[in-house]
Order: C-alpha cells, then structure tokens, then sequence
C-alpha cells in the first residue's frame, strides 16, 4: 500500500494537478473580495441553480469541445488554428437555416445543428488533406482556412449577424437539467466518449505513436493518413459543436465575434493539461481541466475589474506560472535549493587526505 508521500509525489505528476490548483486559487481571491462568491441559489420561479460557478461551467463548455479536439491534432504533431472559425461558420449554417426555414420544431433544430456539423466536418476534412496527402505545414493548411473561415460564414450570412429563433436550439446552450446547464452536461459527455474511444481502443496509441516518429509508426503497420484526416475532422465536428453552443445563448451569429481568438484559449487548455506541442502526447482530462480554468480565469478577469489593456498580461503571468509548476526541471530546481548541503563523511575527508 502506497504511503502519504509516495501518493503525493504521483499527485503532482498528474497532467491536470496544477491546474486544479489554480482553479481553486483564483477562486480564493475571488471570494477574498467577495465571501458570497461562490454561493449557489435556486431561482424559484423555474428551480435552476444561479451562480458564479454555474456561469463558469456554461463558458467552460464550448472551450472543453475545440481543446479535446486540439488535443488530438497535437498529439499528431500538428496544430489547427481554424477551429475558432469553424465555430463561426457552424454558427452562421444553423441561423440561417432556421432564419431561412422560419423552423421552430425540434425537428429543425436538429436538422440546423446536423448541417452544421457536417459543414465544419467537412471543412476538418480539408485541413486533414492539405496536412495528410498534400504534405502542407499543419500550420500553414490551418492558418489559410482560419482566414477563409470568416469569410465563408460572411458568404453564409450575406456579411450580416443573423439571428434566428427555435425553443429546441435555445435550450441546447440555455437549457437545464436537475438544476445544472444542459450544454455543460453535453460537454461532459461528449469529452467521456471521445476519451473511452481513444484510450478503450488503439486509437489513441496509433495517434500518439505517429506524433512521436511518423516513419517508424508507418513502418509498424500504422497508416498515418488516415489517423491524420480523422484527427482534423473530430476537431472540425467539435469545433462545430462549440459553435453550436456559443450562438444558441444569445441566438445570433456575429460573424467578427463568435469563436474569435478562442483556438489560442484551446492551445493554452491544452498545454496547461499537460499536453505537448511536439507531439506523441496528450491528456484529455488535462485538457478538460485546462478548459475550466481558462473559464475560470476569464471570469476572475472580469469579477476583478481588470483593465482590459491589462487583461493579456494577467491572463499570461498566471499561465506562466503555472507551466512553470509544471516543469518537472523548475521544481527539480527548487528541491536542490531547498534541501542544505550535506557535509562531507569522514571516508570523503580520508580520500582527500591521502590524494593531498
């Protein structure tokens, strides 16, 4: 049986410890300002649960969606900056569809949000064979669609917000169940069967193992293409779904707006979880905790009136420290500071006498 210190040692090497840590400080320096801060109530007029904690579980949701489908491309040795596009794009196809359609069924949204999730799957499927078969930089591939994205979606729209209205659609985002948002509950479930799919079958092995060396992955009978396009397409579909989420609260697209720099919030998540940009490495439930303290932070940002000229830099200096946390050399660092200089046996001291 582990002891206290061996449990604690393996503790801290979990991808998602630290970001816990500072989830959980960031909500003591809210409550410092605020001892009501993280109270929970209950509206009576509907029995939902209302509350600054409620509020970061909805923000946190469509960043959990483009960080698990990050973190697979990562894995890959890869990057896709499209998804905050795509999350515009998927946007503009279900308000338009139910704009155009005047839907107001069940049945329409779930026809606006299965078209749109087949657009950004197919927009995935691009990047998958610019990177896979066309042997374009990840980089390079995804950076031309985050460009175009916008632009396909101002094509959608006519270059308009739109805006739309359907009960279903709405509840998809606004929505609660046993007093907790339904799109929160969505992520969750969405990020346990990408997880059971990737680490219940070889998936994930296959994807990390084309990450760390391609050639010798190919070699062992893996085909990295086909890893590859599937990788881009799950991101697109997530990246799809987050957008789904995000215009389904207030029910309009804003095409400059939605989804707009949130793939450097996805890449941060990723990386906080433990992730790495190299490739042959990745940890869903880092990127998941890595997705709520983005939210968290977000919401800190705002409950403490920073400015926003200095929004960035607070933003930064607490991801730096907490990749610095991370670092296995920065603690190993603090441990040989930390712990004195042990003085010299009298054998040392025997030994340098007789060499003198």
């Amino acid at each position: 049986m582990k002891n206290a210190t061996t449990v604690w040692r393996d503790l801290i090497h979990k991808p998602f410890f630290w970001g816990i840590i500072a989830i959980v400080a960031l909500l003591l320096l809210n409550v410092l300002k605020d001892p009501g801060y993280l109270a929970l109530t209950v509206n009576p007029n509907n029995g939902h649960l209302v509350g600054n904690v409620i509020d970061i579980l909805r923000q946190a949701a469509p960043i959990m969606m483009i960080a698990i489908g990050m973190s697979l491309v990562i894995a890959t040795a890869g990057i896709d900056l499209s998804v905050g596009s795509l999350m515009a794009v998927a946007g503009a196809v279900s308000m338009e569809f139910l704009r155009s359609t005047d839907g107001t069924s069940a049945g329409s949204a779930l026809a606006a949000v299965g078209l749109s999730l087949a657009i950004t799957a197919l927009l995935g499927a691009v990047n998958g064979v610019l990177v896979a078969y066309v042997g374009l930089q990840p980089f390079i591939a995804t950076l031309v669609l985050m460009l175009a994205g916008r632009g396909i979606a101002k094509v959608i729209t006519g270059g308009q917000n739109t805006a739309a209205s359907n009960d279903t659609y709405r509840w998809i985002a606004n929505g609660y169940v046993v007093g907790i948002p339904v799109v929160f509950l969505l992520a969750v479930a969405i990020v346990i069967a990408v997880a059971w799919v990737v680490r219940r079958s070889a998936l994930g092995l296959m994807i990390e193992a084309i990450g760390i060396n391609p050639r010798a992955s190919r070699m062992a009978g893996i085909k990295p293409k086909g890893l590859l396009l599937t990788a881009y397409i799950l991101s697109g579909v997530l990246a799809g779904i987050a957008g789904v989420m995000s215009v389904g609260s207030v029910m309009t697209v804003d095409i400059s707006r939605t989804g707009y720099q949130l793939e450097l919030d996805a890449i941060l998540a990723v990386v906080i979880g433990g992730a790495s940009l190299m490739g042959g490495k990745f940890s869903l439930s880092g990127a998941f905790v890595g997705a709520l303290l983005i939210a968290t932070l977000d919401k800190t940002v705002l409950f403490l009136g920073v400015s926003s000229s200095a929004t960035p830099a607070f933003k930064a200096t607490v991801i730096i420290v907490i990749c610095l946390l991370q670092s296995e050399r920065v603690r190993a660092w603090f441990r040989r500071r930390r712990t004195p200089a042990s003085p010299p046996s009298a054998e040392t001291s025997e030994m340098k006498e007789v060499a003198a």
